[in-house]
């Protein structure tokens, strides 16, 4: 899944909104009281919970948008049926009380709607209220207890995307953090993916509808592709006919935007599904529903201003991307550097290597740096140590030295002392 360029969704550089204002808020809150050691680490830390605003602010929003489109729809259909009570002529009493009866039923059901997003709409702005007050109680003294609530936010952040939702669940609630985690926002998005991977395009198209105003804003493409999905399916069960009024009613008006990728689909009125040219054998290959739940969690994420890609990720490619050199890819690489796991060098591998000045060289036993104050000495068996380790090693044990790798056991007189160029 690609990084976009403004993986936290927001506009321009020299753009403002409500969350990242309050962000830079609650930034300065916290700034004014903390010491100036720990200033410059709650500063980065804070500079990074973008998204832990954003989503939320954005599910209000469309809580609200979901709402205000409901009465909308309801009072235009009330004011509709009054104005045609009003233009009959001389109405029996029967049917009078059959109308005022169906417009009663009527707004006490518009009533219940609202009271129902009343209630989400209060939901949504205390899960905003929660999450400004976890980020302004952060300071000094409570620092680490913060970072670790941080990383079970981040933990759940990523179990949520690789589709572990029981799992989340289960540590966001043992960790009382529900408020501040998106746990609802995800289980929308885990409806569309399961319909999706059973090869059901209807949730999806309904999602579309639902954020077509935002999903036009972005220039996306999302609902071409599934109705581009939903026509090939339609020439792989062999039936033309509907297809090609399919392709009439939710095609064509794409044409004018996306004309050669529909004359493409279209030639596969053609050919079977199980046609050997492979321009458009690939078109009825059941990886095309992969493309599809792919594409939609990008889209998902762009309309919350999430980042693509999950936050343990982000993190872990930083500190990675400090650690990266191509010893780390040689088949001789420690142990103990994390970039000999396959996982993490799949994970580092579009990162640059670490620009290192000057090599470093740490010792095995004591993890202190070798200089020319604490050289290194190398063993017989070419094992190297710092001084002070194998002096203090040598003391404790008649002037023997064990290599801690190997076991083999030597004196000290026969060390080599080794130089740092």
């Amino acid at each position: 899944m690609e990084i976009d360029p403004l993986p936290n969704g927001s506009g321009s550089a020299g753009t403002t909104n409500p969350e990242a204002a309050a962000t830079t808020t609650v930034a300065a809150a916290a700034l004014k009281t903390t010491p100036s050691s720990k200033l410059s680490q709650l500063t980065e830390s804070l500079k990074l919970e973008h998204q832990l605003l954003r989503v939320p602010f954005e599910h209000y929003k469309k809580t609200i948008r979901a709402n205000h489109r409901t009465v909308e729809k309801e009072v235009s259909a009330v004011i509709s049926s009054v104005a045609e009570v009003a233009d009959c002529n001389e109405p029996s009493k029967e049917d009078t009380v059959l109308n005022l009866t169906s417009l009663v039923s009527r707004l006490q059901g518009l009533k219940r709607k609202l009271e129902e997003g009343s209630r989400t709409e209060n939901l949504q702005a205390q899960r905003c209220r929660a999450r400004l007050d976890h980020l302004e109680s952060v300071d000094a003294e409570n620092l680490s207890e913060w970072n670790n609530v941080r990383l079970k936010r981040i933990l759940v952040d990523y179990m949520l995307r690789m589709s572990y939702y029981d799992t989340a669940m289960k540590l966001a609630e043992n960790s009382n953090i529900q408020d501040l985690v998106d746990i609802d926002v995800f289980q929308e998005a885990k409806k569309v993916i399961d319909a999706l991977r059973n090869q059901e395009v209807g949730p999806a198209l309904a999602w579309c509808v639902d954020n077509k105003s935002r999903l036009k804003k972005s220039k996306s493409k999302f609902e071409f592709q599934l109705r581009l999905q939903e026509f090939i399916e339609l020439v792989r069960a062999e039936n033309h006919m509907r297809a090609i009024l399919y392709a009439r009613r939710y095609l064509a008006p794409w044409g004018a935007t996306h004309l050669k990728e529909l004359q493409r689909v279209m030639a596969t009125l053609a050919f079977r599904s199980n046609t050997e040219c492979a321009k458009y054998k690939v078109l009825f290959e059941p990886k095309q529903w992969d493309f599809l739940v792919d594409q939609f969690k990008q889209e998902f994420c762009r309309l919350y201003g999430m980042t693509l890609e999950p936050l343990l990720n982000i993190y872990l490619q930083a500190g990675l991307s400090a650690l990266k050199t191509p010893y780390c890819y040689e088949d001789d690489c420690t142990k103990e550097d994390p970039l000999s796991q396959d996982s993490f060098r799949k994970l580092a591998l579009p990162l640059p290597y670490s620009k290192q000045h000057h090599s470093k060289l740490v010792c095995y036993i004591t993890k202190e740096l070798m200089d020319t104050e604490n050289p290194p000495q190398v063993l017989p068996n070419g094992y190297v140590y710092s001084t002070r380790a194998l002096k203090e090693m040598a003391e404790k044990n008649n002037g023997n030295i064990t290599c801690p790798r190997t076991g083999l056991v030597c004196n000290y007189s026969e060390l080599v002392k080794a130089y740092i160029s």
